[in-house]
Parts: C-alpha cells; structure tokens; sequence
C-alpha cells in the first residue's frame, strides 16, 4: 500500500482509505458480520484511514468500527470522524451544529463509541452557517491542547472557509467529492489546498459507481 503525507502538516496515511458510512446507513441494507471482515480486510491489505462520523446511524457506525478494532494496536489505524451534522429520530437532516459546545460533547461521545482516547482527525461535516468557522476550528484546537485529537480537517467547503479556518490552525485536509465527473473543485477548492497546504481525501471517485463498469445504459 502507498503511504502519503495528508497535507503539510498532517500524518502519513494509506493512499486508500476506506470509508465506513454505508455499514450503517443510507446506502441500504448492510450485514454486520460482512462489514466487520471488510474493516479486517482493508487493514491487513494496508489500509490505515478510516472514516466516520457520529451521525452515520445515530452513533452505530463508530461502535462497529470499535468492535472491527478489538484488539488491534491503537496506533495502526487513523480515525477520521466528521460531526455537527443534526438528525431527529426518523434519520431526516435538521441542520448542522458547530458551536464549541457541540464540538466538544460530539468529541466525548465519539471517543465513548469508538473506545480510543484520541482521534486522529476530526472535522465538521459541514459548515455551520450560524457559527463563524474560527469559533468552531478554535474549539477543536483547544481539544488537540487537551490530547483528544491529533488533526484537524474540514468537509465540503469553499475556499474562503479553508483559508478563514486556516488561518486559526494548520488544516491537515479537505474531504470532498472529486472524480473524473465530479471535477468542480478544480476551478479554486484545489488551487487554494495547494496553496495553503491542505492535503485532499477524495470520495466518490468512481461517482457512486457510475465510472466503475457497475451501471449499464437503461438501467435504474
């Protein structure tokens, strides 16, 4: 597996990480057994990123995360955990919450659920239009002082929020879409991460598996 830096400033990672979201939810029935193997699987072939966030089943996703990781060593795998996002019962999206308060109580909860004492990075996912970015990012800088986050990263972003969050503390990486459909982030999300530092985890880079062979002309 080709291991690369993650930003200036960030940890070196498995160029392939393994995103967790649809082991728990919004892509269909998934089986339990079957995501525990393939957490397995990505780690023995290599892969050391994982990713997460609190609200993919309501907490689920980061509990079986910590069941895949029983008795492994802690520091062979990198946690990404994206939080903020608001759900109510039914799973329908409310809105995002970026308060330091939130960010500090989704952070205790995390790291309740996933059974670590620290996170590798942790980021919002998304952007809380009712809270400016530095009072958020200032939040989990506080908590990288107290020893309960490593990195700090940000999702689904634009250039000013990058450069504003980055100029409070150093952003290991952006996680966004990018593939060969999904090229937007060429024309100024791209060109200000170089600019500033900031590595890029891409997802969806066969485009929901639109580019991958998967779907054929007619189908549904």
């Amino acid at each position: 597996m080709i291991a690369r830096k993650l930003g200036a400033n960030g940890p070196v990672v498995s160029a392939i990480g393994l995103g967790c979201m649809g082991m728990s939810d919004l892509y269909g029935a998934s089986d339990r057994a079957e995501s525990v193997a393939t957490i397995h699987a990505a780690l023995d072939a290599g892969v050391t990123l994982l990713d997460t966030g609190d609200f993919y089943g309501m907490g689920d996703n980061e509990m079986l995360i910590a069941e895949a990781l029983r008795g492994r060593p802690r520091d062979a795998v990198f946690l990404s955990v994206k939080f903020g996002a608001q759900r109510d019962p039914r799973g329908n999206w409310i809105g995002f919450d970026g308060r330091p308060s939130a960010v500090k109580t989704s952070l205790a909860y995390s790291l309740k659920r996933l059974g670590v004492d620290y996170l590798d990075i942790y980021r919002p996912a998304r952007r809380d239009p009712n809270v400016p970015i530095e009072e958020t990012v200032g939040a989990m800088a506080d908590m990288i002082k107290a020893g309960y986050v490593r990195y700090i990263g940000l999702s689904e972003v634009g250039p000013e929020t990058i450069r504003r969050a980055a100029a409070v503390h150093p952003i290991a990486d952006l996680q966004i879409e990018y593939s060969l459909i999904s090229r937007g982030i060429e024309n100024s999300i791209l060109p200000t991460c170089r600019e500033l530092g900031v590595g890029l985890t891409a997802y969806g880079v066969l485009s929901r598996g639109l580019i991958s062979g998967h779907w054929r002309a007619g189908a549904q």
